[in-house]
């Protein structure tokens, strides 16, 4: 089996709602994704050959995932209330709703999904809240 590896980051702030500590409040983090994707046989013919994949679509596509959540504010549906939304968006923030709460675990699990819909055989993926703490997704 051959295991590939990319890696992105993006910046964003978020906030855990109904949390008892300091992450309570809006804060940011540099996030960095790292996405391994697997594959058992090489491609035999033409531009690919001898790769399981070409390394630059799988670069580009997390890019875009990452590019998705960069510079904005990412907060867990309902735990803003309508009029801070309101007030943010007549600022023109940029805000990204999830359906989730922003944890690394969550974001780990997103963007597992994120990846396997655009199409890849992803064995983990990984998210680095700060540089020593990250949370990893397997799917059983």
């Amino acid at each position: 089996m051959f295991i590939l590896r990319a890696e992105n980051a993006f910046d964003s702030a978020h906030f855990l709602s109904d949390y008892e500590g300091k992450c309570r409040n809006i804060h940011g983090h540099r996030w960095k994704v790292q996405v391994e994707v697997q594959g058992r046989n090489l491609v035999e013919e033409g531009q690919n050959r001898g790769m399981v994949l070409d390394f630059g679509e799988l670069k580009n596509d997390l890019k875009e995932e990452c590019d998705a959540l960069d510079h904005s504010l990412i907060f867990e549906r309902g735990t803003l209330k309508e009029k801070t939304i309101e007030a943010l968006s007549e600022e023109n923030f940029r805000m990204k709703v999830v359906d989730f709460r922003p944890t690394a675990e969550n974001f780990s699990k997103y963007f597992y999904e994120r990846m396997k819909q655009r199409g890849y055989d992803v064995r983990m993926s990984t998210v680095y809240e700060t540089p020593s703490n990250r949370a990893s997704y397997i799917e059983d």
